[in-house]
């Protein structure tokens, strides 16, 4: 019975692999199109969501309370199930890509909120005293100091977005989102594993092509900025000293 079940194993496996290759070639232009649809869905839910969250992050640091009650309901909307969400939302705004959108903006919420109060409460304390102590105002500490400081952790928070949204966007098929979710539901609808695998490859392909893209960026602002400030403190001590 060993030997039977060992010859099996070796047949089935040549069949299975040659069967994803075979949907790989004959859906490749219709994965291309899903691809590049299920990456609009994204970018455009990403740009959405730092428009939102950057300023809400801000607005974190002015008070405690607010902070809490911002971070808070961030982190709720993180809880709630996507299919759940999606469904609430099919009355609203009806199926497509809308919804999907909106549902992504709010899932990205949580990282980028939280990371752009991090990131701007963690600057060093003394830099932003000497920015006082230059005369700068808080909106010029804000631009000038601690802002640019914070873009890495700013960034940071968009590289996690991303990779979380990638994931739930194939989820927003089930609602008309023809992205590479499509694929995956029906390959599970019709107990077509080639779909399956072939789709949720390609979504962490992409997810890890992302998130390489983001980490160079983060490291590029990280040095960049860091010159950046220490440069526009350097300026105003010698515009001072010559005043």
């Amino acid at each position: 019975m060993f030997e039977s079940h060992l010859a099996l194993s070796h047949a089935v496996t040549p069949l299975a692999l040659e069967s994803y290759v075979e949907y790989l070639a004959k859906n490749q232009s219709l994965l291309w199109e899903l691809l590049l649809n299920h990456i609009i869905v994204v970018v455009d839910s990403v740009w959405l969501a730092v428009v939102i969250g950057v300023p809400l992050g801000i607005l974190a640091t002015f008070d405690d309370r607010l902070g809490k009650a911002i971070l808070w309901t961030a982190g709720m909307l993180m809880t709630v199930p996507s299919i759940a969400l999606f469904g609430l939302l099919i009355p609203l705004v009806g199926i497509g890509k809308i919804p999907v959108v909106i549902a992504l903006v709010l899932y990205a919420q949580l990282p980028i909120v939280r990371n752009t109060y991090v990131g701007l409460t963690q600057v060093d304390s003394a830099t932003i005293e000497a920015g006082r102590g230059m005369g700068m105002t808080r909106r010029q500490r804000l631009q000038r100091i601690q802002l640019p400081q914070a873009i890495p952790v700013i960034m940071a928070g968009v590289r996690n977005a991303v990779v979380i949204l990638i994931g739930i966007a194939a989820i927003g098929a089930f609602i008309g989102a023809n992205n590479l979710g499509d694929p995956i539901f029906n390959g599970i609808s019709e107990a077509y594993p080639a779909a399956i695998v072939v789709s949720t490859v390609a979504v962490s392909l992409l997810a890890l092509a992302f998130d390489y893209g983001f980490g160079v960026l983060e490291q590029l602002f990280r040095l960049r900025n860091g010159e950046d400030v220490e440069q526009a403190l350097a300026t105003r001590i010698i515009r001072r000293s010559i005043a």
